[in-house]
Formats: C-alpha cells, sequence, structure tokens
C-alpha cells in the first residue's frame, strides 16, 4: 500500500514489521475512499463556502465566535479543495501524476487546516471561558485587537507546525511498481534505518500531542470551569444567559465532533509511531489492523471538515437566520413588501449583534 496523504505516514512496505507480514490493500478501497473523498469534497466546498459568505456580509458587530468559526471554515475550505488531487491519487493504487509541488503543498494544506481547526475551537472555547467565568472582568481581554492577535498566532503557529512536511514530503519513484508516491523523504537529515524511524516517530507524535492531546485538554479544562459556574450562576434563566447558553452548546459540539473525528485517527498514528520506536507489539495482527483502519480513520478525520457548517445551521437559530437573509435575499426583494424587508433586515442586524 502507498502512502496517503497524512503527515508523518511512509510507505507500509518500508515498515519495521513488514518483512515478516503479508500483506494486500483491500481491493475495494481503491474505489471507497475516492468517492468518500469526493463527497467530503463537494459537501465541504458548498457548506464552508457558505459559512465564509455568512459571516463576511454579516450585518453589525461580529462576535468574536463568529470570526474564529470564519476562520475555522476557511482552514476547512482550503483543504477540501486538494481532496480530488488524493481521489484521483487514491484511484490510481496510490501513483501520484501532479509532480513534486502539489505533492508538498496539498500535503501540507491537510496539516495546516489540522492545526488551524483544533486552534481556533480552542481560542473559541477559550474565548466562552472568559465571557461565562470571569464575564465582569474579561472585558479588556476580549477586544478586537486581542482577537486579531490571537487568530494571527493561530495561523503563524499552524504554518510552523506543518512547515516540515514542505520539507520533507517528496515524489519518490518505484521501478518495480512504475508508480510514484507521495511520501516522506528523510535522506536528507538521515543515512540510516534506525536515524529514520526516530524521525518518523518524533514527528508523528509531536504532531498529535501539539495538534489533539494538549488542546484537547486545554478545552476540556475551559469547559470543566464553565460547566461549574453555569451550574452556580446560571438557574435564573435570563435571556442574557440563554444566549450563553445556546453559543456553549453550538461550541461544546463542534469540540465534541472535532474529537470523535480526529481521535481514531490520532490512535492509529500514534500506535504506528510506537511500532517504528519498537514499543508497540510485534505482531502481524497488529500490523495488518493499522493498515486496513488508516485510510478509513483519515477519511472519518477528513469529514469533519465539512460537518462542521451543517452543526451551525442546526443548532445556532442565529446563524441559520442570517444565512437565509443572506441567500435569499434577492427572491425578498422581489417578492416582499418594503415593510416587511425592512423588518427582515433589522431582525438579521439584530441577530448579528447577540451575544
Amino acid at each position: 500500500m502507498g502512502d496517503m496523504n497524512e503527515d508523518y505516514y511512509t510507505d507500509y512496505e518500508d515498515s519495521p514489521n513488514n518483512s515478516m507480514c503479508d500483506y494486500e490493500e483491500w481491493g475495494p478501497s481503491y474505489h471507497l475512499i475516492p468517492i468518500l473523498y469526493m463527497f467530503i469534497f463537494i459537501l465541504g466546498l458548498s457548506g464552508n463556502g457558505v459559512v465564509i459568505f455568512t459571516v463576511w456580509k454579516a450585518q453589525g458587530k461580529r462576535r468574536a465566535a463568529d470570526v474564529y468559526i470564519g476562520n475555522l471554515a476557511l482552514a476547512d475550505l482550503t483543504f477540501v479543495v486538494t481532496l480530488p488531487l488524493w481521489a484521483i491519487y487514491t484511484a490510481l493504487e496510490y501513483h501520484w501524476p501532479f509532480g513534486a509541488a502539489l505533492c508538498k503543498i496539498s500535503s501540507y494544506v491537510v496539516l495546516l487546516n489540522m492545526y488551524a481547526s483544533v486552534f481556533c475551537l480552542t481560542c473559541l472555547s477559550l474565548d466562552r471561558y472568559l465571557a461565562i467565568v470571569h464575564s465582569l472582568t474579561s472585558t479588556q481581554l476580549r477586544t478586537q485587537g486581542h482577537m486579531r492577535a490571537s487568530l494571527a498566532a493561530i495561523w503563524v503557529m499552524s504554518g510552523a507546525l506543518a512547515s516540515p512536511t514542505l520539507l520533507f514530503r517528496n515524489t519518490l519513484f518505484d521501478s518495480a511498481t512504475n508508480r510514484t508516491s507521495c511520501a516522506m523523504d528523510f535522506s536528507l537529515v538521515v543515512s540510516e534505518r534506525g536515524q529514520e524511524n526516530l524521525w518518523i516517530a518524533g514527528l508523528s507524535i509531536s504532531s498529535t500531542t501539539l495538534g489533539f492531546i494538549l488542546p484537547l485538554l486545554a478545552m476540556m479544562v475551559c469547559y470543566g470551569f464553565i460547566g461549574s459556574t453555569i451550574t452556580r450562576h446560571f438557574n435564573s434563566l435570563r435571556k442574557e444567559d440563554q444566549r450563553k447558553r445556546r453559543l456553549l452548546k453550538i461550541i461544546t459540539t463542534l469540540v465534541v465532533v472535532f474529537a470523535a473525528c480526529w481521535m481514531p485517527f490520532h490512535v492509529v498514528k500514534s500506535m504506528d509511531a510506537l511500532s517504528y520506536l519498537g514499543l508497540a507489539p510485534d505482531s502481524c495482527t497488529l500490523l495488518t489492523f493499522l493498515l486496513m483502519a488508516h485510510p478509513y480513520a483519515t477519511c472519518l478525520a477528513y469529514v469533519n471538515s465539512c460537518l462542521n457548517p451543517f452543526l451551525y445551521a442546526f443548532f445556532d437559530l442565529r446563524f441559520r437566520s442570517q444565512c437565509l437573509y443572506l441567500l435569499n435575499i434577492k427572491k425578498v426583494l422581489h417578492a416582499s413588501p418594503a415593510s416587511s424587508l425592512s423588518s427582515q433586515k433589522t431582525e438579521a442586524q439584530s441577530l448579528a449583534t447577540k451575544v
């Protein structure tokens, strides 16, 4: 099996245990995975495009949450644009016909999306923590300037953490199969197989730690404090508190869905990394399971990029109303009297300023 578009996997034929194991790719995967990729591409392109359009065209003052959600959608949209390339790569039985530049850039965008998404969700959680737990003293921390600085930090950190892909990802031609794979190539920095195993495992474990475990722990701490505060102080169910609860429900759902989609991917990747370090059981059964599970765990992780817009539309009445207003504005202009249009516009503007 050739390399998928995961960050630090190399060809499975080179895995430490592979010489003892007889593994063949499950044939239907060459057809099923491309179909799933294109499905994610279509939903992700349309859904995230609508989210970005809605946030950009929103009337009135934008909430900090809207800005982070817009950047989350931008990361997802940038990523799903590359999926047709990976669909073709898989359909060609892991032959990459697009050249080294697209191999590097497409792989980089995959990892950039992973980091940017989880960092945006972390900032969303922190913003809710400040708004709810420290509502009286957080005004000076939740300014436009601080929000812009946090967004800049998100994209700079994501770009830096994904940069090893630009350095090490390359096209590798296999004369035995007459195929060119898009895989990690550590020949620039190592000369021995043992050193390469350390690079593979080290980069894999660090990406899981920085791009999943630590942010998820930070979000869990935020929600722990938020839950405690809500239990103590929001029993009156005032209108303002209800709005905070609704927004909190949306963000909590985004975090839970992100964790559910990405966790299998990181578990499989971490087990593979441990096998390179000789810390996983030396078992053909385990290796075969990892090989079989990897493409589908990757697909599940990528599904997250097209789910978020539907979660906004399902849970957020404010977003749904604003989105429908913007998308049907021409229809409203032709079909509604001026007074009706004015009232609808006023309603949309008022929705945009709610907490």
